[in-house]
């Protein structure tokens, strides 16, 4: 009865695993269930290591269920050794800052997301949500002001912005044209070292959970909620979900034929893309690039934390000429809704 248990576990976290490459548009339901897929690699550890314990032949099992589901495994929690940057690579940092909380920021100061960032020492920075409803924008101004060149994008309804901030000059950008009012990607085109690179900056369609549900969630994980609370608040959960990932679908499409069109130059890509590594619009657009927390990362590596969601939704991806060095997600400041997530990269 274990070994079968424990074979269907493997069914279902291979199942589970590879769902990202089917199109949400068409399943909706199944855009959700990738979020699934650590319960079922720590169940299968679980087994593992009782196998081990108690009948240590039958742990060839999970050993096999390890095995066909090692690439969205790594994906998911990839476990790379530190490797010290050459001198000459430039570090990337992509953020989304949450309007720089600037609610939490009193008269005179800049706010921790500021001062993180003016101490951060990257090279380039991509910035969603970076408007300045919230914050005054001479404190921006003030603290980025050593970036020789800098650029700001809105989405058609204005509500979103992006920034970048670079240490090379900007030759040029355009919006990579896709349905969506809220929510954007734009490609920059900079001079690095002589080089044109295009950075594209992302921030993919909003799962834009009611308040209702992210209360419910955070209820339901703290054991609040009774049986029909929690009926109600999965049920809302995984629609709002879903259909947001359908609308994220044609959106990492639209990206990833950008990136498939300009592939003779070298491309860094980054972002929210409100997705995991598990789903359509993660496996859509990395098919294209290199995932450098995959490559040089440690750990799942959380990028959201907010409400009870832990969840690695911010990415940083390059092309093949670049080789990409100890990407991390920095956990150590949590003014806003995300952490930050950076590494550096080496033109081969």
């Amino acid at each position: 009865m274990i070994a079968g248990a424990n074979i269907a576990t493997a069914i279902m976290m291979f199942l589970v695993g590879y769902s990202g490459h089917i199109n949400p548009a068409h399943h909706l339901i199944l855009s959700s269930v990738g979020l699934a897929f650590p319960f079922f690699i720590l169940l299968n550890m679980g087994f593992l290591l009782f196998w081990v314990v108690f009948r240590w032949k039958y742990a060839l099992i999970s050993f096999i269920g390890f095995l066909v589901c090692f690439v969205p495994v790594r994906r998911y929690c990839p476990l790379n050794p530190s490797v010290e940057p050459p001198r000459d690579a430039i570090k990337v940092l992509s953020y989304n800052v949450w309007l720089f909380a600037g609610w939490d920021v009193h008269d005179g100061e800049r706010g921790p997301i500021l001062e993180y960032l003016r101490a951060s020492d990257a090279d380039i920075i991509c910035l969603q949500e970076a408007e300045m409803n919230e914050i005054d924008y001479r404190k921006v101004k003030e603290a980025m002001s050593h970036y020789a060149y800098s650029d700001t994008s809105l989405s058609k309804k204005g509500s979103d912005c992006l920034a970048l901030y670079s240490r090379y000059p900007i030759l040029k950008k355009e919006q990579i044209k896709y349905v969506s009012e809220n929510n954007h990607s734009v490609a920059h085109y900079l001079k690095v070292n002589g080089d044109t690179v295009i950075v594209i900056n992302n921030h993919l369609e909003s799962v834009g959970l009611s308040s209702e549900v992210k209360e419910g969630f955070d209820e339901m994980v703290r054991g609040r909620e009774n049986g029909v609370q929690r009926k109600r608040t999965s049920q809302l959960l995984i629609g709002q979900i879903g259909a947001a990932a359908g609308r994220r679908a044609s959106q990492a499409e639209a990206v990833a034929n950008y990136v498939r069109n300009h592939r003779q130059y070298g491309i860094i890509l980054c972002g929210d893309f409100n997705d995991s590594p598990i789903s359509y619009a993660y496996s859509t657009i990395a098919g294209t690039l290199t995932d450098c927390f995959v490559e040089t990362g440690c750990g799942p590596g959380f990028s959201y934390h907010h409400n009870s969601m832990h969840v690695r939704i911010d990415h940083i991806m390059c092309s093949d000429n670049f080789t990409p060095y100890n990407c991390k997600v920095d956990s150590k400041i949590d003014a806003s809704d995300h952490y930050p997530i950076y590494c550096w990269l080496k033109k081969k």
